[in-house]
C-alpha cells in the first residue's frame, strides 16, 4: 500500500513541502534517477508520525526514529520514496529540527534511508517490507466434541496461588550474584532439593552432583543422543510401540533409532540382544503407551545385557508418580546408577509449558553432558530454578502431586466404567496408572480403520494403538479395536459423554445431544 492509499480517507494534515523539497541552508536537490520524482510524498503521509511528535520530549527524538523506521519497514514509505527537508518535516510536525535532523541520520546510518550532498534525502532500496504476523505454532487441543488424545494433564490444576507466592519469595531473597550464568547442571540448591525428592518418591540413587536440570525430557534426550554420537554409538534402541518423539530427537543428534518389540514383561530380551545396540531408551514404571509394567525378572535382565554390552538404559520416568492401586514401583535407576541415566520433568505434574525438568546421569557420562549442555543454551533460567527449588523445599510439590493423583485417579475410574457401560465386553489393559488406559473393544466394532471414521465423523478426536508403531503392525494377529485413551484433561463429566458418543458413532448411530 502506497502513502497516498494509506492516507486517502484521512482527515487534513499540515501543508505539504514546497515541491523542491529543501529550504533554508540545504542545498536544490538534484535531477532524481529514474523513477524517483514520481514517488514525492504529500504531506498527509506524515500523519502516521504524528503520535510520535507528541510523545513526552524525552522520548520523542525515540519515537520518531521508531515510526519512521516502522513506516518504511511496513511498505507505508516505498523504496525510491523522497523526504521533505529536515526543516519542512519539523513544521509540520511541530517539532523541533534538531529532531528530524538526527532521526534522517540515524536511520540513513542503519541503512532505511540514503542522502546525498545536495540530493535530499530518500528511503532506500535496501528495505524489503516484512509481513507483520506472529504465528501461533503451539500444539492445541482440538475443536472436537470429545477429545481422547493422550498426552496432555488438566491445567487447570496449576497451582497459581502457590506459586505466585513463591516467586514473590524468590524475588524478595535471590542474592544478586546468582542472576549471573548459572552452573550449567543447575542451581545447588534445586539439585539438592531434586535430590531428596526423587530419591524419597522414586527410589533413585540421587547424587546432586549428577543431576543436570533441563528443558524437559526432550533435551534431556537430545543431551544424551549427541554424548552417546560423541562416544562413536550410531544407533539407540527404543521401544515398539513407543513414544514417536525418540526418533526425531535423537535424529537431531545424528543417532538413528532401532525399533526393538514388547513382550509381556517388558522389552524382549531376544531382539535386544541380536540387535547389536549398547544403548536402549525405556519406560519401565509404566510402558508408553501398552501400559505395562516391567517384571522385576526383567529389569534385572535389562541391567544385566548393558553391563555385558558396557552400555547404558535410558530411563524415561514420564508418570511415575501416578500410580493408583499401589504405591509406585521405584525406578529402575536405582539398582544400577552406573549403567541408567534417568529423566523426568514437570510436565505431567504442573505444566508443559515450564519446561523443566532433570537428568541424572553415570558418572561415566557426567562431564560429557554437563559441557554439552553449556554449550546448548549456557543453563536453564536462574529465577525458574530457584522458584522450583522453594517450591519443592515447602512442600507445595507434594501438594499438587497428591491432587493430581485424586483428580487422575477419579478420572480413570469414570473412563473406566463408561467404557463398561457403553462397548459391553471392551477389555482395559495395563496397570492403573498414568493419564490414559489401552482399550481394546470387541471384534463387532471392527474393522479398526471404519471405525476410527465413524468417530472421527462424529467429532471425537481419539487415537488407535497402530499410531505408536515403529515398525510393526501392532494390531497384527489382533481383531476388533485397540485404543490409547487420554483422560487426565477431561472432566469426568466430558469423559462420560465423550464416551457415550464415541459409542453411538462407532455403531453407525448418531446423538446431537452426546456431545454436548
Amino acid at each position: 500500500m502506497t502513502p497516498s492509499e494509506t492516507n486517502s480517507a484521512g482527515p487534513p494534515a499540515p501543508s505539504a513541502p514546497p515541491a523542491g523539497g529543501s529550504t533554508g541552508q540545504e542545498a536544490p536537490p538534484a535531477t532524481p534517477s529514474a523513477g524517483e520524482a514520481q514517488h514525492h510524498v504529500p504531506s498527509p503521509a506524515w500523519e502516521l508520525l504524528l503520535p510520535a511528535a507528541s510523545a513526552p520530549a524525552r522520548a520523542r527524538g525515540r519515537s520518531l526514529q521508531a515510526a519512521l523506521r516502522e513506516a518504511v519497514r511496513s511498505g507505508r514509505l516505498a523504496p525510491g520514496t523522497r523526504l521533505p527537508s529536515s526543516r519542512d518535516l519539523a513544521a509540520d510536525l511541530g517539532v523541533s529540527r534538531g529532531l528530524v535532523t538526527e532521526a534522517y541520520e540515524q536511520l540513513t546510518a542503519e541503512g532505511y534511508l540514503r542522502s546525498g550532498r545536495g540530493a535530499g534525502t530518500w528511503v532506500g532500496e535496501a528495505v524489503r517490507a516484512a509481513r507483520s504476523r506472529a504465528r501461533d505454532l503451539a500444539p492445541r487441543s482440538t475443536d472436537a466434541k470429545a477429545d481422547f488424545v493422550p498426552g496432555t494433564p488438566d491445567m487447570s490444576l496449576f497451582p497459581r496461588a502457590a506459586w505466585a507466592a513463591a516467586q514473590r519469595g524468590v524475588l524478595a531473597e535471590l542474592p544478586h550474584h546468582e542472576l549471573g550464568y548459572p552452573d550449567p547442571r543447575g542451581l545447588p540448591r534445586l539439585r539438592t532439593a531434586l535430590a531428596a525428592l526423587l530419591a524419597r518418591r522414586r527410589g533413585v540413587v540421587a547424587d546432586p552432583e549428577r543431576i543436570v536440570v533441563v528443558s524437559g525430557v526432550a533435551q534431556a534426550t537430545t543431551l544424551l543422543g549427541f554424548v552417546l554420537h560423541a562416544r562413536g554409538m550410531r544407533e539407540v534402541g527404543v521401544e515398539d510401540p513407543g513414544s514417536p518423539q525418540h526418533d526425531a530427537l535423537y535424529a537431531a543428534a545424528g543417532v538413528t533409532t532401532l525399533p526393538l518389540p514388547l513382550d509381556d514383561e517388558g522389552l524382549a530380551l531376544g531382539p535386544l540382544r541380536e540387535s547389536g545396540v549398547r544403548s536402549v531408551v525405556t519406560t519401565p514404571a509404566h510402558q508408553f503407551p501398552t501400559g505395562i509394567a516391567y517384571s522385576a525378572r526383567r529389569r534385572t535382565e535389562l541391567l544385566d545385557w548393558a553391563r555385558s554390552v558396557e552400555g547404558f538404559v535410558l530411563e524415561d520416568d514420564y508418570d511415575g508418580d501416578f500410580r493408583y492401586d499401589r504405591a509406585p514401583v521405584g525406578a529402575l535407576q536405582g539398582l544400577d546408577p552406573e549403567r541408567v541415566a534417568y529423566a523426568g520433568s514437570v510436565s505431567k505434574s504442573l505444566a508443559p509449558g515450564l519446561r523443566l525438568g532433570w537428568l541424572l546421569v553415570p558418572e561415566s557420562l557426567a562431564e560429557d553432558v554437563v559441557e554439552r549442555k553449556r554449550t546448548m543454551d549456557l543453563g536453564h533460567p536462574t529465577l525458574d530454578q530457584a522458584l522450583f527449588a522453594r517450591f519443592l523445599e515447602r512442600g507445595d510439590y507434594d501438594r499438587q502431586l497428591r491432587r493430581c493423583q485424586r483428580a487422575y485417579r477419579e478420572r480413570r475410574d469414570t473412563l473406566v466404567a463408561a467404557l463398561e457401560e457403553h462397548f459391553p465386553g471392551a477389555e482395559v489393559t495395563g496397570i492403573a496408572a498414568g493419564l490414559h488406559v489401552i482399550a481394546a473393544l470387541p471384534e463387532r466394532y471392527g474393522p479398526q480403520e471404519r471405525f476410527l471414521a465413524r468417530v472421527a465423523a462424529a467429532g471425537v478426536a481419539v487415537r488407535p494403538l497402530t499410531d505408536y508403531a515403529h515398525a510393526r503392525a501392532t494390531d497384527s494377529g489382533q481383531p476388533g479395536v485397540r485404543l490409547v485413551l487420554g483422560y487426565a484433561h477431561q472432566s469426568p463429566a466430558r469423559i462420560r459423554a465423550g464416551v457415550r458418543l464415541m459409542a453411538e458413532a462407532g455403531a453407525g448411530r448418531g446423538s446431537a445431544s452426546a456431545g454436548r
